[in-house]
């Protein structure tokens, strides 16, 4: 390798939205990122998961319990 052009390389925590802490080595420093593997569908066997956008899992709600009484 030649010298000078290379990144320093030094050790890093990854830290999940879901607090999950990852130690590893990289270029940049301490990342943050929104999944890992401890949380994402994928991993976790989950099929579906319920994500509320916008207030449309309450809407549902308020719609449907009203019929349900």
């Amino acid at each position: 390798m030649k010298k000078g052009i290379h990144p320093e390389y030094k050790q890093t925590t990854i830290t999940c939205a879901c607090g999950n802490v990852i130690n590893t080595g990289s270029t940049k420093e301490n990342l943050k990122i929104e999944v890992c593997s401890a949380c994402h569908p994928f991993y976790t066997g989950a099929k579906s998961r319920m994500v509320d956008k916008g207030g449309r899992v309450e809407r549902f709600k308020k719609k449907y319990e009203k019929k349900a009484q």
